[in-house]
């Protein structure tokens, strides 16, 4: 992981990754560049809008994509044991974290405190964005991999005063979330005594459709009962006219009847209408002693005013009429 350069008399001799050779010290110098990425961690203060300070602590991963043109902008000689004869890593890590927070400067100047601390991502794109087009980062053929911002904090005082505000927003927050539960559960309140009202109406409604049908129904019923009552004595009255003709038809016949029975008689009787009673009497021919005697009975009032004087006792008669029953 080490690009090694092999400078033989002021001049290159041998250039290459992982090489190994053998060399002469006082004719020769070796460069070695490490090629594995590097995590640079680093942390710079920069000034808000509005005047407040705060810190970006964050770290670059970068990788060296051309060893030998960094090898020609920095010293990365080696001695006999391997170690640096100068410590020009330190400068290259510098003048990375200079590029970065000259690429951070201009953004979070235009921010406020509370925006700049919310910024990480924003402000990770434009270090990354401001490295990779730095002029002076290309020269040293350094290749950026990634930029993380780890943290972006205001003073102690201006934190206190930022948790203290955002204490207080929170609890207002807190405050309205319990008002708006309460006029939340209010409002269901209303909308159920609301709802219960609306059912009890419709229910209420709905009764008195019910009623109206029930008297509707009751109306048509009484109607039909009335209809069916006026039919029945429609009826009855065709009945007894009916049954007036009848009687009048019968009556008539009656006395059709009864007229031809006293005509019938009437010629029956007419012959004996001019006869005197006695020639009835004797056609008749009734052998009733008691019928005879009455008759003798007659005939003798008849002529009552010729007789002179007429006994008859009870023993006589009774003779009479038990001689008349001995001979019947």
């Amino acid at each position: 992981m080490t690009y090694v350069i092999h400078y033989k008399n002021g001049s290159i001799a041998k250039e290459g990754r992982g090489l190994s050779f053998f060399y002469f010290t006082p004719n020769s110098s070796i460069a070695a560049i490490p090629l594995g990425s590097n995590d640079l961690p680093f942390i710079f203060n920069e000034t808000t809008h509005d005047y407040q300070s705060i810190s970006i602590q964050g770290q670059i991963t970068y990788k060296i994509g051309n060893p030998k043109q960094l090898a020609e902008m920095l010293d990365f000689t080696v001695n006999g044991s391997g170690i640096y004869k100068k410590n020009d890593a330190e400068k290259l890590n510098q003048r990375l974290i200079n590029e970065a927070q000259t690429a951070t400067s201009s953004f979070i100047h235009q921010l406020g405190l509370k925006e700049a601390i919310r910024s990480a991502k924003m402000i990770e794109e434009k270090i990354t964005e401001g490295l990779k087009t730095s002029q002076a980062i290309s020269l040293l053929g350094i290749e950026i991999l990634s930029v993380t911002i780890l943290a972006i904090k205001a003073t102690p005082e201006m934190a206190r005063a930022l948790e203290t505000e955002t204490r207080e927003k929170l609890s207002q927050e807190a405050d309205q979330a319990v008002y708006q539960r309460r006029n939340f559960a209010v409002e269901q309140e209303r909308i159920i005594k609301e709802s219960e009202l609306s059912t009890e109406i419709a229910v209420e409604e709905k009764r008195k459709k019910i009623d109206e049908k029930k008297m509707e129904a009751e109306v048509q019923k009484a109607d039909n009962d009335r209809k069916l009552r006026e039919m029945r004595i429609q009826a009855d009255i065709a009945v007894e006219n009916q049954r007036k003709l009848l009687i009048d038809q019968k009556t008539e016949n009656d006395r059709k009847e009864a007229d031809a029975q006293g005509y019938v008689i009437e010629t029956t009787l007419k012959p004996y209408k001019e006869m005197d009673w006695k020639t009835i009497t004797a056609l008749n021919n009734n052998p009733d002693p008691k019928f005879n005697i009455a008759l003798a009975f007659r005939q003798m009032a008849d002529n009552a005013d010729k007789i002179g004087n007429l006994n008859i006792s009870p023993e006589l008669l009774d003779s009479i009429l038990k001689e008349s029953s001995d001979k019947r």
